[in-house]
């Protein structure tokens, strides 16, 4: 396989240089540190952390599901050039499997960095801490950290440790700009701490399990009608649960999400005469957004769902 991939990195390159394709020449003059990662979050932070250091290519377009990723031939050529793959194990297969292939020179699981203090969940949407167990159901781990402020401030110190192992003479610059960035994540965290301090409720219910690091950090309880992936199907009795919960509880509203189908939390939030907004799990952005003002919006549409004083 690994020669098939090779032989395939060279016809698609003399291809692009026949045919005069621009990409392939921005590839190769790029400067720096050539970073390659899987979706937005980890581009955020290697860009954060990296700046002119770094060059960095998130590797699924905007508006694509990240789950659903499928490597193009210009990708894998990418890849076997990279200096450093992020990526999330066992969240987008298709990468995993390329990169076991073209072996970059570095790489970071996110799910394998320490401190994290990494949450799982069953597929029917039901969230567990990291010392429960759940017997009857497969346990999942739940890659969504950088939903939490406080986790992300651990990916991006091992991001800029990494950073530093690949180009060390730059080591303090990666350390400047990681000050800079724990600073802003620190600001964002107590935005939060205070906006949802006095809620009424604290119970969101989401189209899909993602949200457990955010609930994890706030005090907030997440009840999910599907599981992690956002194609799971909850079942019938799972929709039971899930509208008597809300009716006892008072919820006001059902969220979806921006990438995934709405249907279905759209279709439960009609039946409890309820709204249906949306809480973004930043897997990818739009042209304007950023991490920090979809957090924002994040912790907004919460305040309305909540009560939140």
């Amino acid at each position: 396989m690994k020669k098939k991939l090779s032989i395939l990195a060279v016809v698609t390159s003399l291809g692009l240089i026949l045919s005069g394709c621009s990409s392939s020449d921005s590839n190769s003059d790029a400067s720096g540190i050539k970073v390659v990662a899987a979706m937005y979050p980890l581009e955020f932070v290697a860009t954060s952390i990296g700046g002119d250091l770094v060059s960095v290519e998130n590797f699924t377009p905007p508006g694509v599901e990240p789950h659903d990723l499928e490597l193009t031939p210009s990708q894998v050529v990418t890849l076997d050039d990279a200096d450093l793959l992020l990526y999330i194990s066992g969240f987008q297969p298709a990468l995993e499997e390329a990169a076991q292939q073209s072996a970059p020179a570095n790489s970071l699981d996110l799910l394998s960095v320490s401190g994290l203090n990494l949450l799982s969940a069953t597929e029917d949407g039901h969230d567990h801490g990291a010392d429960e167990t759940h017997s009857d159901e497969e346990m999942v781990s739940d890659p969504h950290v950088w939903l939490d402020p406080e986790r992300l401030v651990v990916v991006a110190k091992a991001v800029a440790a990494k950073l530093s192992e690949v180009d060390p003479d730059n080591s303090e610059v990666f350390a400047s700009n990681l000050a800079a960035f724990v600073a802003e994540l620190e600001t964002l965290d107590q935005k939060f701490l205070t906006g949802l301090a006095s809620c009424e409720r604290d119970l969101i219910v989401t189209a899909h399990a993602a949200f457990g690091y955010l609930a994890d950090a706030y005090g907030l309880t997440q009840e999910a009608i599907a599981g992690l992936s956002p194609e799971s199907e909850p079942t019938p009795k799972r929709l039971n649960e899930i509208g008597k919960e809300a009716k006892a509880d008072g919820t006001t509203t059902i969220f979806f999400e921006t990438l995934a189908s709405p249907k279905v939390a759209q279709t439960l939030a009609d039946d409890l005469n309820i709204d249906a907004a949306v809480l973004d799990p930043i897997e990818g952005i739009s042209e304007g957004q950023t991490y920090f003002s979809i957090m924002e919006s994040n912790l907004e549409a919460l305040r309305k769902a909540l009560s939140c004083n």
